[in-house]
């Protein structure tokens, strides 16, 4: 199915295939979103600004609802895609880089982001369903590239970086309101508390024992503890 052209007065819409109009309706509200919240993206000035019908809007899109959760499924996906890792870098290197990324984009998007967050629609629990997919995303990530420093990814340490995603959302969210740290500041905190908590998760099943937990003189927790360390700023002064 094509678009048929709108021979009503006003602004003419282009010939467009499904996926392309599709496209273009999402990339609208995203544009709209870069200076308000989620909650204040209307239907009618997305139409209206890509020269449409609202009822050919919700001929893609079954509702208002449906169309704000595919938006928030879009950021997710970019934000994932803006975010990856350099696989070419040492280990540190590449969290180091993949945090730098996310606080830039979410910086040049903090209404956007606060109000997916925060905002009167994060209670929905199709939004939140969608969120959780980027979250999966950057757990699934992170705890990939954990076995590069010899930590191995357990459950503990699965459910170590989910609760290290979900602090880095609410300091980040904090840190956006209030910027006591610098950026680098605040990124080498992010790479401090993953480095905490995975190692707390590895010490769950050291090959040390049961006796084995962070704070121990395991010589395996040591070498571990400085390899994550290993880059930072603290390390080389």
């Amino acid at each position: 199915m094509v678009d048929v052209t709108d021979d009503s007065p006003g602004p003419r819409r282009t010939r467009l295939g499904p996926a392309q109009r599709r496209a273009q309706l999402i990339e609208q509200g995203l544009e709209l979103l870069a200076d308000r919240p989620l909650e204040q993206i209307s239907v009618d000035e997305v139409a209206e600004q890509a020269g449409v019908s609202k009822g050919l809007l919700f001929h893609y899109f079954a509702s208002k609802h449906d169309y704000h959760v595919e938006l928030v499924r879009c950021i997710g996906r970019d934000l994932v895609e803006y975010t990856a890792p350099d696989e070419g870098l040492e280990p540190i290197e590449m969290l180091r880089g993949t945090l730098v990324a996310y606080v830039d984009y979410v910086t040049r998007r903090r209404d956007m982001y606060v109000s997916i967050l925060r905002g009167a629609t994060s209670g929905d629990p199709d939004m939140r369903a969608a969120f959780e997919d980027t979250r999966a995303a950057l757990v699934d990530r992170t705890v990939a590239h954990l076995p590069a420093i010899g930590i191995e990814p357990t459950p503990a340490v699965r459910l170590a970086v989910r609760g290290w995603v979900a602090f880095v959302e609410d300091t980040t969210i904090a840190w956006l309101r209030d910027p006591e740290l610098t950026r680098d500041e605040f990124v080498e905190l992010a790479i401090a508390a993953l480095s905490g908590v995975a190692l707390a998760a590895h010490s769950l099943h050291s090959p040390a024992g049961d006796d084995a937990r962070v704070g121990d003189a395991a010589p395996a927790g040591g070498a571990l503890s400085d390899r994550f360390r290993e880059g930072t700023p603290a390390a080389s002064s």
